[in-house]
Formats: structure tokens, C-alpha cells, sequence
């Protein structure tokens, strides 16, 4: 048989007519939407189940599962909840000669060979682990990728290699309904600049946190790195690295690149979103450009960074008293996150204080390595900078204390990824024109932080409002405990991400943004406002996504980009019961039908309520069928096809 009748061959199988309606994506969980080649290991059984991430339960298989799938003797003979699974993960992370980058790798490692039990360690631990699968240990993973890596945990897609061949590409992987995608280039890691294809564990540590967080199935989720060539020498000429040798792609051959990828996932997976993630400035704000019409798509470093600066932005305006209209804001740093940032507050202020979009830009100065960006400065701007480039006669300055002094800002928001750059002269000088100012050091990770914690607190003798993008250790002072927010964009994105994909949105709008906002800006209780907290706790991540996407799935309802035929009744019920929950295994006869009780599973947690929950939604529609698996095994609650 020919290499191209294989192929035919090959997607004919994985996509059979019984198999293509199964990708109604506000349905996630449904065994169907497996493609066959996950199918038949569950259902030839035997040890391949075991080496199957998505299938494999470890001791948390039933006595009457390992029988019937023929694994007795292949693993050891006690039966163990997945509460007591995940203990003993966490006592193997928590070994103090660990280090984060080891613990990293553990976690790699189980998800490469138990995804239920990850995901069950990690959204009953995200406090203690999103800093490790995410930012700042992501940074360190990505710098070694290529020396950690055991096993692929997303897809390699290569400019060089399968150009013209994407959608073919796309099909390997196992999923009829792939409802979330992030895909990076590798151009910009964070602040660590060009990582080529060490760039995945970035893909990779967001989808854990669009599943822990924000309640996709994993099994509907898509790490993607883009292999467009490589400029750092000192990786292209490491025999350990993993992507092409080769310089990067540039002008119309590289979006042409991009323009193929999103057509092949628009005609793939039409209501899949695709996130861009950590592209080089320029490129970035120029994907977005031609994309965000096109398909269901967003950049997380221009728009989610975006909003949840402006839901902290909102909170620190309510805990001064300033009115919006008259906000001043310095931006230091004007890259995609900066310019993304500003353009959200902008919208924000446009729509909520009833100014147009240039007097809001007016209130908002940017700063790059030159100076206070004007038009008179002398040098040619790109694009994205034009928007806030003064032309009201403020002076050429490249002085921040100069530049403060002159605006009085009532907050300070640090984009540079340049590390330490605030020194104490700017807080002073800060604090003498506003009495609590907003102190933003946004730059990841910790060592690109503009201040410290510490220092600001100090510095502003306690008075400055506080938020970064890294975690930092709460501070004493005088006696008294400052607890430093951050502002990270995991608060945003999940929800943001979940929100447009159940209420099946043809694209992702500014409103849908400015919803996202304000839900998180409501998230914060008066209570934690007076005590200087901009943004909810960590531990409350779930809750809080849930909220944003409710608000953001409305947005996208009364904006009119919705295909849903009728609003839900009530938005936050119908985003929370579609919710994922690490409860178990997807297995083909853990079907139920349709009802809300089997929703309300999401928010079961026993086993024994879980069973009889489950019980009780078969009961509803008309009785169990005969199962070779407890319905206790089906992890969302959602109904499988019989």
C-alpha cells in the first residue's frame, strides 16, 4: 500500500461515521470522542491499558476492572483511593532534597502515565503547584527541556517538515474533539527569549492549568509547539536539542506557516480555541491581527495579560477612590504584554467612565528602553506603540523618576522583563504624589521583576498597593504583614478559554475581555480590598474561572458571535456542570443520559456519593444498561454515548 493511501486509510479509521458526532464541544467527556486507536487498547485490555496515560488507573483499578481488562498480577494487589494516590504523590514532592526543577519532572512523569491522578494532585494542590508546573519553574524547564525530556506530552509540528501536510499532522492526535489548543513558536519564553522547541513546556503547563483551573477535559486539550527554526546558537548546536537546526522563518513564509495551522484546526476542530502563546512582540501583535476573525482565538501575553492587569487596576482605582476618568497610568516596558495591557484598561475606561478610546489613551504613558515614548523623540516606532505615543507636548524623557514626577501617576506597571529597575528614589518619588499607589512588577519570572516585594513595601513605608507576576513571600513591617498579590494570568485565561468554547463563540471579542475583567474585579471581597488584595486566593482558582466564564459565555451570547440557539437560564449552572473533575476513568459503559443530576456530578467527591448519583441519573432515564465498569469511573459526570 502507497504512504498516501496509509494515510487515507489511516484518517478513514480514526474517523468513522459513528465517531463524528461526537464533537458537540459543550458535551466534553464523551468516550466516543476518543478516536480508535485509544478505543481498541481499552478494549483488547491487557498491560497496554497500563501504558496508556488517559486509561491507566494504577492501584485505583477495582478488583472486578482488573479482571475484566486481564491486568491481575500487573500491578500491586491493594486497591487504593485516588485520594490516597495523590498523598503519596505529594509526599514524593515534598521530599526536601527535591528541587522545583525535580519536582517538575515528577509531575511530567505522572502525567505521562496517569493523567487522572495528575490532574487529581494538582487541582487539590494549586497553590502549592501551579508555580511549578507553570511560572517561575516553567522558565527553568523550558531552558532544559531538551536535557529533562522523557516523553512527548503535546505535538511537534514542523514548518520544515509538514508544511502543506498540518491537518494531517493534527489528525494524529487522538481526540475527535480537541477543544483547547496552545501553541507557541518557541520566539519568546516568557522573559528568556528565543527557546525553539524547548518552548513546549510552556504549551504544556498551560493546558494543566486550562484543566486544574479552569475545568477542561484533559482529553479535549492540546499542547502544540510550531518548529520554525531556531536563532540562539548555543541550542541549535546542542546535540541534545530537539527542534529543526535551522534559522527561523521570516516575513510572508512564516505567517503563511501560521495561516496554514489555523486553517487546519478551523477545519478540524471548528470550535476548538487556539491560544497563542509567548510569540516575539511584533509577530505577535500581527498574528492576532489576521487571526482573531478567523477562528476562535487569542494571545494570552497581549489580551489575558490584558485583563488581569485591568481587573487589579479596577480594584486598586476602588480602593483609592480615584475616579476612572481621571486615572493616570506608567507603563514601563512596551512589548505585547504592555501594549496589551494598556489597550484592555483603555477599552475598560472607554466603556465603564464614558470617555472615548483616545482621551483613555491619554491617561496611559508608556516607557520603553528609551524613554517616555512621544512622537518627538526622534526614533521610528513600530505599529504597536503609535497608539500611546504622546503628541501633547509632553518632554523627551528618559529618566522614570523624571517621567513619574511629571505624570503624578496613580499606578506603576512593570512590563520590561529587564529585572531589578525600580530603585528607591522612583517609590518616593511615587508616594509623593499618590498616598497608596498601585506598584505593579509584572515581569516573569521573579528574577525579571522590576522590585521586590519587599523593597516596594519598604520603600513606600507600607503604603503602595502591591501586585506581581511571580509569587512573592508576604512581608513584615513594622509589625505588620503584607501579603503580596499576584497578578497572574491564570485567573483570566481558564475561565476566559472555557467561557468561549461552551457557549460556542465564533471568536473572542474586546467585550468578552472587559467581562472577564469585571467578574474577577467582583471576585475580591470588600473585606480582602481593605486589606490591599487585589485578586482572590490561588486555592479559590476554580471558583473564580468558573465565574469568569460564565460572564465571559454571556458576553459572548449578547455580543452575538454565540451559536448557541438559546441562552442557558442560568450561565453559571451551565458552565459549572461541564466543568471537569479528576473523579476517575472515561470508559465505554459508563454511559448516562442526559440529566442534571448526572451534571451535578462535577461537585461530587466520594465515591460512594458519586455511585449514587450515578445511579440515580440511570434511574431517570429509564434504567442502567448492563456495564462491564462501575459508573463511579466516568470523570465529569457528563454522559457517554451507550
Amino acid at each position: 500500500m502507497s504512504l498516501h493511501h496509509a494515510s487515507l486509510h489511516h484518517d478513514q479509521r480514526n474517523e468513522s461515521a459513528s465517531d463524528l458526532h461526537a464533537r458537540d464541544v459543550a458535551v466534553p467527556g464523551l468516550w466516543k470522542q476518543r478516536k480508535r486507536e485509544i478505543k481498541v487498547v481499552e478494549e483488547s485490555a491487557g498491560a497496554p491499558v497500563l501504558w496508556a496515560s488517559w486509561l491507566n488507573r494504577g492501584t485505583n483499578f477495582g478488583r472486578e476492572e482488573r479482571e475484566h481488562l486481564h491486568i491481575e498480577g500487573l500491578l500491586p494487589p491493594v486497591v487504593e483511593s485516588l485520594e490516597l494516590q495523590a498523598e503519596r504523590v505529594m509526599c514524593q514532592l515534598r521530599e526536601p532534597h527535591n528541587t522545583d526543577l525535580q519536582r517538575y519532572s515528577i509531575l511530567n512523569e505522572l502525567l505521562s502515565s496517569n493523567q487522572c491522578l495528575y490532574y487529581k494532585v494538582l487541582t487539590d494542590h494549586l497553590e502549592e503547584l501551579a508555580p511549578i508546573v507553570y511560572t517561575p519553574t516553567v522558565g527553568e524547564a523550558c531552558q532544559k527541556f531538551d536535557r529533562i525530556y522523557r516523553t512527548p506530552l503535546g505535538l511537534y509540528l514542523s514548518a520544515f517538515h509538514h508544511r502543506g501536510r498540518f491537518e494531517q499532522v493534527l489528525r494524529n492526535w487522538p481526540s475527535h474533539n480537541v477543544q483547547i489548543i496552545v501553541v507557541t513558536d518557541g520566539s519568546r519564553i516568557l522573559g528568556l527569549g528565543d527557546l525553539g522547541t524547548n518552548g513546549i513546556g510552556i504549551s504544556i503547563g498551560k493546558v494543566a492549568l486550562y484543566v486544574a483551573g479552569g475545568g477542561f477535559h484533559p482529553e479535549h486539550s492540546l499542547p502544540v509547539v510550531l518548529d520554525v527554526g531556531c536563532n540562539r546558537p548555543e541550542l541549535v548546536e546542542d546535540k541534545f536539542y530537539l527542534g529543526e537546526r535551522r534559522p527561523r522563518l521570516e516575513g510572508d513564509e512564516y505567517y503563511g506557516v501560521i495561516d496554514e495551522l489555523c486553517k487546519a484546526i478551523k477545519a478540524l476542530w471548528p470550535h476548538a480555541l487556539l491560544q497563542f502563546e509567548d510569540f516575539e512582540t511584533t509577530k505577535a501583535f500581527e498574528i492576532l491581527q489576521r487571526q482573531r476573525d478567523k477562528l476562535l482565538c487569542f494571545n494570552d501575553d497581549i489580551q489575558g495579560t490584558g485583563a488581569v492587569v485591568t481587573s487589579g487596576f479596577i480594584n486598586g482605582m476602588k480602593y483609592q477612590k480615584t475616579p476612572l476618568s481621571e486615572a493616570r497610568i506608567v507603563f514601563y516596558g512596551a512589548g505585547s504584554s504592555a501594549v496589551g495591557v494598556a489597550e484592555m484598561i483603555a477599552t475598560y475606561m472607554q466603556q465603564k467612565a464614558g470617555i472615548s478610546r483616545g482621551e483613555a489613551r491619554k491617561r496611559i504613558y508608556m516607557v520603553d528602553s528609551k524613554g517616555l515614548i512621544t512622537f518627538t523623540r526622534g526614533d521610528t516606532l513600530p505599529d504597536h506603540k503609535k497608539h500611546f505615543a504622546r503628541d501633547d507636548g509632553a518632554p523627551d524623557m528618559k529618566d522614570l523618576k523624571d517621567i513619574i514626577a511629571y505624570v503624578k501617576p496613580h499606578a506603576l506597571i512593570g512590563l520590561s522583563a529587564a529585572g531589578p529597575s525600580w530603585p528607591q528614589d522612583v517609590v518616593e518619588e511615587l508616594c509623593k504624589h499618590t498616598p497608596c499607589p498601585l506598584i505593579f512588577p509584572l515581569s516573569n519570572p521573579t528574577s525579571k521583576a522590576e522590585i521586590t516585594a519587599e523593597q516596594a513595601y519598604e520603600w513606600s513605608k507600607g503604603a503602595c498597593v502591591f501586585a506581581s507576576g511571580s509569587p512573592f513571600a508576604p512581608v513584615t513591617l513594622d509589625g505588620t504583614t503584607y501579603v503580596p498579590g499576584q497578578a497572574n494570568n491564570v485567573f483570566i485565561f481558564p475561565g476566559v478559554g472555557f467561557g468561549s468554547v461552551m457557549a460556542k463563540a465564533t471568536k473572542v471579542t474586546d467585550q468578552m475581555f472587559v467581562a472577564a475583567s469585571q467578574a474577577l474585579a467582583d471576585a475580591v471581597s470588600e473585606e480582602q480590598l481593605g486589606r490591599k488584595e487585589m485578586y482572590p486566593e490561588i486555592t479559590q482558582l476554580r471558583a473564580v474561572s468558573c465565574k469568569v466564564a460564565a460572564a465571559v459565555a454571556q458576553a459572548a451570547f449578547d455580543c452575538g458571535v454565540s451559536e448557541l440557539v438559546n441562552a442557558p437560564e442560568d450561565w453559571q449552572e451551565y458552565v459549572s456542570t461541564r466543568m471537569y473533575a479528576p473523579l476517575g476513568r472515561t470508559t465505554k459503559m459508563a454511559g448516562m443520559a442526559i440529566s442534571k443530576s448526572t451534571a451535578q456530578l462535577s461537585h461530587v467527591h466520594s465515591g460512594e456519593e458519586l455511585a449514587a448519583a450515578a445511579a440515580m441519573a440511570a434511574a431517570a432515564a429509564g434504567g442502567a444498561a448492563k456495564t462491564r465498569f462501575h459508573p463511579t469511573h466516568h470523570p465529569s459526570g457528563l454522559p457517554v454515548h451507550p
